[in-house]
């Protein structure tokens, strides 16, 4: 039987047998390449083959469609996206449709969350057959490939999807900007078009005989410029033929091979499902698919395949849909593509309009978008069951034509970059634009190229401006970008915004800013002049704590327990961030809701800690205000505390209980059940755990100090509320640490709860300096004693003096090398303390350098208190007549304890209160021995 292409097959068969001297395994491939091509171009439901942001793909589209005027548009993209593209028209382009799932169902939880992406710009295919199934009466479009869900139904389990990168270009190309270039984040991404080959060796050998340096460079020559100007069915025949090509010799990966097949069976199951539904002819229809499927062999390929493959029903996922803002750079960096490849697609795809034109479809109240031109040149309509002929033969014969206008635009190209130059700071000039060209030429003839390329341009460019030096923040490459087109970055408009979108925006009217524009924008909160600017400040912060870094950052103002702010300032930058603005709108209807959810999860998260629901119930407080809320969080953090079996997270859980609990004593009028809970679970789950700690390496001794300073501040609190003292002094009697910090902190807390004095305290010191085996672990001593300032902050004045006393006695040959262990050990141990030491030896040491000489410590002074003490009457007796001699200080007590009675007694009197006197401080000697230390030697 004969065929169309069987001239091309005797073509391609001769030249096989003269390359490969005989008939093998080449001829059979170039004979099943024409063989795909006839198969596809013979299907009675016509296939329109396209590439990815490819101007070629979309011109012919826009003529195809304004001459065969289908009733019917098949669209090879996710089928469940379909309801979100007619919000397309209140977005400026290019933007992206994202279906987003933030909790799976059926899926690995190590995925989540999962996100799907389909970048959509102007110079597009597919956006041309939206534009017009959406705007022309009568016309249904149907999205047949498969679902986000059976996007990732079909990754295997032992593998990200999102992890896997995208084929990289060289990296001889600028990368764009890490925030642009990022605005997909890490979501799969979808395409109409995927043409690229999967063979390493097969692209390398391209590029390596085409002369180029990336794919995208050679897909420019080798593909879009001849195909510029071709008719329809030359465009059809080349594009079937180049995704066979690479079809063919694809290496045999047998999961991706899988999914293009199931792909293919999938939507082909979906056209006859839809024909079979709707009774339209095949030849009103139009199937708009990437090359690499038109050319595919499955049994179900065609209106008449077989209707043996079964759609598997989507997990129990539930899935979320909205338009993000994308950009070119990001769709580049997402599909490998080159920097600057779609800014020169959009570029051609403008020249291309002018040069043919083409009138594009658009949708109606699209913003951003070229305007059409008043006039179109007409379209042939389509002749109905019109023969297909061989196009192939001739184009891959026919050598290109130069076209003049090129040159033209190349001679605009170099005046222009050489102005652009200048205004970076370059010493560019005219001799400068004249090379520029000329070297355009002379690069696109040594690389084979009939006319020059933007590629050629911008390397000749380089080359003739740049030199060795970048004088500003841009170099050429990217100055060349900019002028070609730039990353031209796409805008979700305000209707196509989800719920909570819109909401913010309305909410945030009051500032006065174009919340939709790119860039940082200031706004000043006068609150105490305009108290409904309150609400906007809410706002403000609820977003600070939800979106990324820079999406709104505060200047001025801070929310913290128990203030209120009376002015803010603050950088605004949620045009920039509508991203995640976005996103953030799949999880609720309100950023209070959302915030909300969002903070349970975090304490009913497996990996939750008591720290992480104290700082839950914190933000409750600050940002929604709900006790309600806060209640439950704390209650949460109860149990997570008595679960704990490590002390890791004790200096947070210190630090956040102790400003909540001065927060509830300030403004209520009792403290909430679950905090009172929380104090009496912490002292008893500490007491139980200190003794291990003292001993255990891996709790150093902030974490130690921390729990002794949980225990030490909340004791009294504790103790009303029932637990027993006891068990604390149990606790630090039971431990018995080995480490030189924990050393020091223990002999604090026992200083704290009287099993130890002062005095105690400095002989160990003194003993630790005067033994030649414990000196060099003096600076840790000392960095236990500064963490000891948490619980026992009345050690502040000893620390001072340890320090003080081991700089006095040390000679230099022993302090300087001891000084550098000390200093580091201090700063990192203990530098949030040292303010402390700071503010006591300010008090302490003399204000000028002069009475330095005669200053006499005052530790040096109490330690001359028990020889003074020898030489007169000690004890309670002493003390009474001290008070006898100075009533003053003991009536204004009286006052202050609410006895009326002054110090006026008689002798009776005066022997039986100072018998009673005499008896109390019997009882407590320490109080009269700390009042003489202080007093000092009189």
């Amino acid at each position: 039987m004969t065929t169309t292409f069987d001239a091309l097959r005797g073509q391609l068969l001769d030249a096989a047998a003269t390359l490969a001297d005989g008939p093998d395994a080449l001829a059979g491939i170039l004979s099943g390449i024409v063989d795909d091509v006839d198969r596809a171009l013979a299907e009675r439901l016509e296939i329109f083959p396209v590439c990815h942001h490819s101007p070629a793909s979309a011109i012919a589209m826009a003529r195809r469609l304004r001459a065969k005027q289908p009733r019917v548009v098949y669209l090879e993209l996710c089928e469940d996206m379909a309801p979100l593209l007619t919000e397309l028209r209140n977005c400026r382009l290019p933007v992206a449709v994202q279906a987003f799932a933030g909790e799976v169902d059926g899926f690995p939880q190590e995925w989540s969350p999962l996100s799907v992406v389909a970048p959509i710009t102007e110079a597009s295919a597919e956006y041309q057959a939206i534009s017009y199934a959406l705007d022309t009466p009568g016309v249904e479009l149907v999205l047949v490939d498969r679902s986000t869900d059976h996007v990732y139904q079909w990754q295997p389990r032992d593998h990200d999807p999102a992890a896997e990168p995208a084929p990289a270009e060289p990296a001889d190309a600028e990368s764009p900007p890490a925030e642009e270039a990022a605005m997909h984040g890490d979501a799969v991404g979808v395409e109409i078009g995927d043409l690229r080959p999967r063979f390493a060796e097969l692209e390398a050998h391209l590029l390596h005989h085409g002369r180029v340096r990336h794919w995208s460079e050679w897909w420019d020559q080798y593909v879009e410029q001849p195909l510029a100007d071709a008719d329809y069915d030359t465009y059809r025949q080349v594009l079937v033929l180049i995704g066979s090509l690479f079809r063919r010799l694809a290496p045999g990966r047998h999961d991706r091979v899988r999914v293009d097949e199931d792909r293919e069976r999938y939507m082909w199951t979906r056209m006859r499902e839809h024909l079979a539904a709707s009774g339209t002819d095949p030849g009103d229809c139009l199937y708009v698919c990437g090359a690499f499927h038109a050319a595919s062999r499955v049994a179900e390929f065609g209106v008449d395949g077989t209707d043996t493959f079964e759609i598997t029903p989507r997990t129990a996922t539930v899935w979320r849909y909205g338009l993000i803002p994308s950009s070119h750079s990001s769709i580049e960096a997402q599909f490998g593509l080159a920097a600057g490849s779609v800014s020169i697609a959009a570029a051609v795809w403008a020249k291309s309009l002018t040069r043919s034109g083409v009138t594009p479809y658009q949708l109606e109240g699209q913003q951003g978008t070229r305007k059409p031109p008043k006039k179109a040149k007409p379209v042939a309509p389509a002749v109905p069951g019109a023969p297909v002929t061989d196009q192939l033969s001739g184009f891959l014969a026919r050598p290109p034509v130069l076209d003049r206008l090129d040159e033209d635009e190349l001679l605009g190209w170099c005046v222009e970059i050489v102005r652009l130059a200048r205004r970076n700071g370059y010493l560019a000039s005219t001799a400068d634009a004249i090379a520029v060209f000329e070297t355009s030429i002379l690069l696109a003839g040594m690389r084979g190229r009939a006319r020059p390329t933007p590629y050629d341009f911008q390397d000749a460019a380089v080359t003739c401006i740049e030199k060795d030096a970048v004088p500003g923040r841009r170099d050429v490459r990217r100055l060349c970008e900019i002028l070609l087109g730039g990353d031209r970055i796409g805008q979700v408009g305000y209707d196509a915004l989800p719920p909570l979108a819109r909401d913010v925006y309305d909410r945030l009217t009051p500032l006065g800013l174009k919340l939709d524009q790119r860039g940082v924008q200031r706004a000043l909160l006068d609150i105490a002049a305009k108290p409904e600017l309150a609400k906007c400040s809410d706002v403000l912060w609820i977003l600070r704590y939800l979106l990324p870094t820079g999406a709104v950052r505060p200047i001025m103002g801070e929310r913290t327990l128990g203030e209120k702010a009376i002015q803010e300032s603050w950088d605004v930058a949620i045009g920039t961030h509508q991203r995640d603005l976005v996103e953030i709108g799949y999880e609720g209807v309100t950023i209070e809701q959302v915030l909300e959810q969002r903070l349970r999860r975090s304490v009913w998260d497996p990996q939750a800690t008591a720290a992480v629901a104290l700082r839950a119930v914190e933000d409750a407080t600050l940002y929604l205000r709900s006790a309600r809320l806060a209640d439950e969080l704390g209650a949460r953090a109860v149990e997570l505390l008595a679960a704990e079996r490590t002390v890791d997270d004790a200096p947070e859980v210190l630090r956040r209980a102790r400003r909540l609990l001065a927060h509830y004593r300030a403004t209520e009028p009792v403290l909430p059940a679950w905090l009172e809970g929380f104090v009496k679970a912490g002292y008893a789950h500490y007491c139980t755990l200190l003794p291990a700690a003292f001993v255990d390496d891996e709790a150093g001794a902030q974490q130690v100090a921390a729990m002794l300073g949980f225990l030490f501040s909340m004791e009294s609190l504790a103790l009303s509320l029932g637990c027993d003292r006891a068990q604390l002094e149990i606790a630090v009697a039971q431990s018995h640490p080995q480490a030189p910090a924990k050393t020091a902190l223990h002999w604090a807390a026992r200083y704290h709860l009287g099993g130890m004095t002062r005095a105690e305290l400095r002989e160990r010191c003194d003993a630790l300096l005067s033994s030649p085996l414990t000196l060099p672990a003096y600076p840790q001593y000392l960095s236990g004693f500064l963490q000891a300032l948490e619980p026992v902050p009345g050690l502040v004045g000893f620390v001072v003096e340890a320090i003080s006393t081991a700089f006095g006695r040390l000679p230099d040959t022993v302090l300087l090398p001891w000084l550098p262990a000390l200093i580091t050990t201090l700063r990192k141990e203990g530098g949030d303390l040292a303010p402390l030491l700071v503010r006591e030896a300010g008090r302490i040491f003399p204000a000028g350098l002069a009475a330095v000489d005669a200053w006499t410590p005052p530790w040096s002074a109490a330690a001359a208190v028990p020889q003074a003490a020898a030489r007169r009457p000690t004890g309670p007796s002493a003390a009474t007549a001290l008070l006898a001699g100075h009533p003053a200080a003991a009536d204004a007590l009286a006052a202050l304890l609410g006895c009326e009675d002054g110090w006026q007694l008689d002798g009776g009197q005066e022997a039986h209160q100072a018998h009673q006197a005499h008896g109390l401080l019997q009882r407590h000697p320490e109080s009269a021995e700390a009042l003489l230390a202080a007093i000092g030697p009189g």
